[in-house]
């Protein structure tokens, strides 16, 4: 076994922020996928897996090459069964919380699986946990991200929001019905202005309550060209009423770059803000407002951040207990925003 980190997808709009952020700590790093001309490890990861494994002997693998939604475990579990430590980006709901199921086969393994390592739920509950002794009680959490029309996006990012668009979303606390990129509002983020957002299914909405007691959570998302946000939530409604004759994933590419086209029409700057709602230590209602703002298109570094840290951590050896779980409570703030400090990242 070696000290690499073998990046599945190393090419993608996350996986080549995640090799160069390993890179830059010293972390040897192999770029896998199915490209001959970008892969240095080649492979189809449906059937070579468990080959390149053997053959690479990483320490760690890391997951980029979504999407998550409606996927399997198998390349946890493949990773598992070679004694390989796993790190996923994954942001679907089932995906995540069921990620669990894996348990038992990672200790007998003495293997660390870790899945969601990425904005949701690894910085939202890192900011929770920064922020939940102000509160005697917390109550409810209201957040959401918004990236810039000119920040890079991928096409499994695309697709992965695509799968849940006009579609009912599970209850989640306080809110026993919601459909995908519906329930529209809008939020107004410090430096960027105010901008649409529309419901998501996201893991934090059956991690967090569960996790922090909270009667009330809601997560949405929204494009900085407010024409472009309400043509998607148009098309939620075709889902959502069944006028639509194939699965919305299926225009996955078209949509993607159709909206390349409007990319002057923007900007490049993006955030993320969470509103902890709760009671105060003096029994009064209190309230916490917390942004992260990125500019110059280096909002994609935001999520990428948890893989680079957890994968540097396994690659060197650093003690993480073995098992199958979420990214919840692994990462503090503040060495999560000591990883940006590279970048036109800061908080408000």
């Amino acid at each position: 076994m070696t000290n690499s980190v073998m990046v599945l997808g190393g090419y993608g709009n996350f996986g080549k922020r995640i090799a160069d952020g390993l890179r830059a700590r010293g972390v040897s790093v192999i770029i896998a996928g199915r490209d001959p001309k970008r892969a240095e490890a080649c492979f189809d990861l449906n059937t070579g897996l468990a080959e390149a494994l053997a053959t690479y002997k990483p320490a760690v693998v890391v997951h980029t090459a979504g999407p998550y939604q409606g996927a399997d475990y198998h390349v946890a579990r493949t990773c598992i069964a070679a004694g390989v430590h796993y790190v996923d980006l994954s942001d679907a709901r089932d995906f995540v919380v069921g990620f669990s199921a894996l348990d038992a086969e990672a200790k007998a393994a003495n293997v660390t699986a870790i899945s969601g390592a990425s904005t949701v739920p690894c910085l939202s509950s890192a900011a929770i946990d920064h922020f939940r002794d102000r509160f005697a009680t917390l109550d409810a959490v209201d957040f959401g991200i918004c990236p810039g029309q000119g920040a890079e996006r991928g096409l499994a990012t695309t697709a992965a929001i695509l799968s849940y668009v006009g579609q009912p979303l599970k209850p989640f606390a306080g809110h026993e019905k919601a459909y995908g990129w519906q329930g529209l509002r809008r939020h107004r983020f410090p430096h960027l202005g105010p901008r649409l957002m529309g419901d998501c299914d996201i893991p934090d909405l059956d991690l967090l309550p569960a996790h922090y007691g909270l009667k009330s959570i809601r997560f949405g998302a929204g494009l900085e060209l407010g024409f472009i946000h309400l043509g998607l939530w148009a098309l939620s409604w075709t889902v959502r009423w069944r006028l639509l004759p194939f699965p919305l994933p299926n225009l996955a590419k078209p949509l993607l770059k159709a909206a390349d086209l409007f990319d002057p029409l923007g900007s490049d700057d993006g955030g993320m803000f969470m509103v902890l709602s709760g009671t105060g230590h003096d029994g009064r209602p209190k309230r916490i407002d917390w942004h992260i703002i990125a500019r110059d298109g280096d909002g994609p570094q935001i999520p990428s951040v948890p893989a680079i840290l957890l994968a540097e951590r396994l690659a060197q050896g650093e003690p993480l207990a073995a098992g199958a779980r979420s990214s919840l409570g692994h990462i503090r703030l503040d060495d999560y925003l000591a990883a940006l400090k590279p970048f036109n990242i800061a908080t408000a």
